[in-house]
């Protein structure tokens, strides 16, 4: 098991489920990406670099990988746990677990690869110092940027 990382709650709403009363596949990506948003909005990112606290603005998904293990039955108030596995000059790896509300299952895991981009060629730029520092509370101890 992965120690480190943050938890953040998350909301399955009942237009998150299937026909089956299952939350839909799509969806647990969409969990995943509240709570990483959660955590980097209290920091003060922002889409805006005219009100972000961090020069990096615009960071792309590049990959993402669930696997699913216990399907989420039904509305309620499961956890993300993440963390940051690698971080490179230009592009970053979470690690994340979809968990019950008690945290005891282990509904979904996997990754997910963000790069950052420059806004004005839309190509691969350096991370800032800034948001270095404010991701090594998610980095696992033995993670150390590169």
């Amino acid at each position: 098991m992965t120690t480190g990382g943050v938890y953040e709650p998350v909301q399955v709403y009942f237009d998150d489920l299937d026909a089956m009363g299952l939350l839909h596949n799509s969806r647990y990506a969409l969990l995943v990406e509240r709570a990483i948003g959660a955590y980097w909005h209290r920091l003060g990112w922002a889409s805006d670099p005219g009100r972000s606290a961090f020069t990096d603005v615009l960071l792309a998904v590049r990959e993402f990988k669930v696997t699913y293990n216990v399907p989420i039955t039904g509305v309620g108030e499961p956890w993300v746990h993440f963390w940051i596995e690698r971080m490179g000059r230009t592009s970053g790896v979470y690690g994340f677990r979809v968990l019950s509300a008690d945290r005891a299952v282990v509904h979904a895991e996997g990754y997910r690869v963000n790069v950052n981009l420059d806004p004005a060629t839309l190509r691969p730029a350096s991370f800032s110092d800034g948001l270095r520092a404010a991701a090594a509370p998610l980095m696992l101890p033995e993670v150390a940027p590169c």
